[in-house]
């Protein structure tokens, strides 16, 4: 595939984990993604199906068209995952880098947890953890420096964004215990 930006490839791996799952219909995409993923919540059929067009050039998807039903106005498109698809999704679901713990890459690849293994979720959650423990230092200093230039709504938005911050913080730390207790014959199915 060819070079893409981050965004570009989180909707790729967004894609391919939902086809993985079965063939599906390019409404069906994009409502899963709209409603699933947060990074996606607008995501627009003028996003979606050129995304589909590069995945289907590149040999990770393929189309088929069935003819409409009776009083429909257009045919019917459904996607699916090919083999060189499953193995690129395979490769990137065991991989990992600095954009998958930023905040639209990290609930597309939280959301497929289950078909990751235990180290590069572990290397996810943890790389998280450490952006989440920087904006929380970045908001505290933020809301200090709000509070004392009495910009009561400014000083407002930053308690609003430090407590989802300590909140998630909780929650990574939490999900983080959880996956270095997986006793290591459980660690083998995940694999």
């Amino acid at each position: 595939m060819a070079p893409t930006t981050p965004r570009t490839q989180v909707l790729n791996l967004a894609i391919l984990g939902f086809l993985s799952e079965g063939p599906q219909h390019g409404y069906a995409v994009r409502k899963y993604l709209n409603l699933s993923l947060g990074t996606f919540r607008t995501l627009s059929y003028g996003s979606l199906y050129p995304a589909l067009r590069r995945l289907e050039e590149s040999g990770h998807i393929e189309s088929h068209e069935t003819p409409p039903a009776p009083g429909a106005l257009r045919k019917k498109i459904t996607y699916t995952i090919t083999e060189e698809g499953r193995d690129y999704l395979d490769n990137e679901l065991s991989s990992v880098g600095s954009v998958d713990w930023e905040d639209g890459a990290f609930d597309v690849r939280f959301q497929m947890f289950g078909s990751t293994d235990i180290a590069t979720r572990l290397r996810i959650l943890e790389g998280r953890y450490t952006r989440m423990l920087e904006r929380r230092e970045a908001l505290k200093l933020w809301s200090d420096i709000a509070g004392r230039h009495a910009d009561s709504y400014a000083a407002e938005l930053a308690r609003h964004g430090l407590a989802q911050v300590q909140a998630e913080v909780r929650w990574l730390e939490q999900m983080i215990d959880k996956e270095r207790r997986v006793r290591p014959a459980d660690r083998r199915v995940t694999e």
